[in-house]
This record gives C-alpha cells, structure tokens and sequence, in this order.
C-alpha cells in the first residue's frame, strides 16, 4: 500500500463528527437546552437589577447556583461512572425544566426573591449531576479520532445558543417589557432537548464497576481525583481557565454596565451579552478550519493572558461599539481555551473515569463562573464595577505569569492528540 502524501496527512474534514447523526442529535438537543438556558440567564439578571438595583443581588445569584456543584459534583461524577449517563442527563434536564416553571410563576405573580434564589439552587443541583454525565456522552456518539473536532462543535453550537439567547431574551424585554415569557421558553428547551436524547442510540462504553461498600466508594472518589492530580496537562488547563474566568468576570456587571455607565438599555445588553458567543463562534470557526495546533501549550497562555487584556479595556471603556469589540475578541480568546481543555480531557481519559474526571471539571468551571459571579459582584458593590472589572483582568494576567511556572508541562504541550494511556 503506498503512503500517504503530505497533503492528505495535512488535510482533514472540519465537518467530520457532524457526519454521525448521534453526534448531530446530541448537539440539536444541547443547542435548544443553551438557546434557553442564556435566556433564562439574562431573565433573571435583568429582573433581578432592575427589582433591586443590587450589585449584591447579582453576585448571589451565582453563589447559590455554585454551592450545590461545590458540593455533589464529585459523587455525582461517580454516579455518571456507573450508571445510565443518558438517563442521568434526562433526569436533571427534567428538574431544570421544573426549576424554570417555578420561576416563570415567581415571574408572574412577583413572588418573594428567596424563593427566586431558591429556584436557582435547584437548578445548580441539576447541574452538578447533568455536567458529568453530559460531558461523557460524547465518546458514545463519536469515534476517538474525531473528540477534537466533535469538542470544537460542542463548543460552537454553545456559543451559538449563547449569541442567539441573550439577543432574543433583549428583544423580547425591550419590545413586551416581560420576562415571565423568558423562563416558560426555557421550560420548552428543556422537554425538546429530552426528546432529542430519547432519540440517540449511542455506543455502549464500559462503566466502572459499581461500588461495593461505602469504603470502596470512597476510594473510588479518591482514584479519580489522583487521576486528575497526576494529569498534569490536564490539571494545568482547567486551573489556568478557572483563575482566568474567576477574575475576569465582567459578564456578571453587564447590567450595571448597559444601565449605569454606557447607558444602553435592554436592547444594548443583549448586544453585550451576545458578543463574547460571536467571538467565540469565529474563533471555533478558525480551529475547525485551520491545521491542529502545534504549539497548544503557549497558544493557551497567550489566549488567557489577551482575555485578561480584553477584560481591562472593557472595564475602562465609555464607548459602546469599544465595550463590544472587547466582549467579542474576549470570547474569541476564551473559546480557545474551552477547545483545548475539552479536547484534553477527552484525549486523556480513560472512558471509565470520564465522568470522575468531568466532575472535577465541573467544579472547576463552576469556581470560575458561578463563583466568578459572585466574586465580580462583592467587588463592584465594595469598590464599585470599572474598579472591580479592571482589576480582574488584571490579576488574570498575574495568574497567567504564576502558572506557566506551576504548570511548565502545559506551556511545552505541542498537539492536542490522544496518548496511547487513553485510548
């Protein structure tokens, strides 16, 4: 057999994961899911600001959604090892949906902000048990040599529901002036994602064997954690972006921004919380199309230290096209770091510690935007939110300095392909 020519080892088919129709459900399902949920998201922010007129409001939001991924993410993780991970994602699509209902009645009758919190939480709990699972059903709807490109779609179809959600949602505030609509379309995207799921067939994939006692169980929490702590590419990627985001929260003061400091209404915040997805849409665009990376390690570094830059002169700027161009190129950056560290974790997992190893992620991510959240909102109500968003992008940038020394293995990462240990 002859060997293949340099143009054919170069060349590769961008659209290759989206030839599996398992593939093309799950995303379907997860773009109609998101589409709702950045609806919902922007719901509850802008009727939160405007009943309260509360910095602090906006940061409990993400407290109460991060406690509970804090703490059931790693048992939940060990759930999605050793059960059903479709009938885990179903499940906690289902509590979302009645999260939502909830909260379309607190909508319409105006009903006490705890219980609107308390709603919230429901759904933080939802997430701590779908966010394992989910992230595992990709190995079932594709093959190994495709996780890179079937995690830069997973990706871009996110970010597409997050350009499409936040634009709906404020045109749906500016032109009915009624958020109630909002949380029941979410309810909607929560049955039709179901539906979507009921209809992939998948792989089966070997689980870990279920735990036999509560000392075996704990030791199975163990095992997947030194995984996680011996990984070291892996534990750098996810502790760089969770630094990163943390401090980098501007997203959370978006309402502040559109009402107070550029003025700009509900229309103006759809635009803002709309860019960083577009951003991030080109940038996904840009790795699906362009040759895998070689030098993926610094390309990260430089990605998550522009986020911090982006995020400085979005804290700083009065001029709303300026604010967001900065959100769409701060996105852009972020998503590559979200394709790296997807594609890692994908590549670098044994199957049956996929749903371990997802939870650590979860909690990670969660750190950073739910917590992130909170943090951008404590810090715009102490020293107010151009001081606040500065700062965080500022300290992004120191943290980005500090791990290149902590994590030296992930700086020389060169490609983002599978180790034999993974396969």
């Amino acid at each position: 057999m002859p060997a293949p020519s340099d143009s054919s080892i170069i060349r590769r088919d961008p659209y290759a994961a989206l030839r599996y129709s398992d593939f093309r459900l799950l995303l379907i399902g997860r773009f109609i899911a998101s589409f709702g949920g950045e609806m919902l998201s922007f719901a509850i922010a802008w009727d939160l600001w405007l009943r309260t007129r509360s910095a602090w409001a906006l940061g409990l939001v993400g407290l109460v959604q991060i406690v509970p991924v804090l703490a059931l993410s790693l048992p939940a993780g060990l759930v999605a090892d050793r059960y059903n991970r479709r009938r885990i994602v179903l499940i906690a699509h289902l509590a979302t949906g009645l999260c939502s209902l909830g909260l379309a009645l607190l909508s319409y009758t105006r009903g006490a902000l705890p219980l609107i919190y308390l709603c919230l939480f429901g759904i933080g709990v939802a997430r701590a048990f779908n966010d394992p699972a989910s992230s595992a059903l990709i190995p079932e709807t594709v093959p190994a040599n495709l996780f890179s490109s079937a995690a830069t779609w997973n990706s871009s179809t996110w970010q597409t529901a997050s350009i499409l959600g936040p634009t709906a949602a404020g045109l749906i505030v500016w032109l009915l002036d009624n958020v109630t609509i909002i949380y029941a379309l979410d309810v909607v995207g929560a049955a039709l994602f179901i539906a979507c799921l009921s209809l992939i067939k998948g792989k089966p994939l070997p689980l870990a064997p279920k735990a036999a006692t509560f000392m075996s169980l704990l030791e199975s929490l163990r095992e997947g954690l030194r995984f996680m702590r011996d990984t070291k590419i892996v534990l750098g990627a996810i502790t760089l972006d969770m630094f990163a985001v943390l401090f980098g929260g501007a997203v959370a003061l978006l309402p502040i921004y559109a009402t107070d400091i550029l003025k700009v209404g509900a229309q103006g915040m759809g635009i803002m919380r709309a860019a960083p997805s577009i951003g991030a849409l080109l940038a996904a665009f840009l790795i699906a199309h362009l040759p895998p990376m070689k030098n993926a390690g610094r390309t990260l570094f430089i990605a998550v230290a522009g986020f911090g830059l982006c995020t400085i002169v979005f804290g700083l700027s009065t001029w709303f096209p300026l604010s967001v161009l900065m959100l769409a190129l701060l996105g852009g950056l972020d998503n590559i770091s979200v394709v790296i560290r997807g594609t890692l974790l994908l590549t670098h997992t044994p199957n049956e510690m996929r749903g371990r190893t997802s939870a650590v992620n979860s909690v990670f991510i969660g750190v950073s935007n739910e917590l992130g959240y909170f943090e951008s909102g404590f810090a715009a109500a102490l020293l107010g939110p151009v001081i606040a968003v500065v700062g965080g992008g500022a300290i992004t940038i120191l943290v980005v300095l500090a791990m290149t020394k902590v994590f030296p293995q992930l700086q020389e990462m060169k490609t983002l392909d599978e180790p034999e240990s993974a396969r």
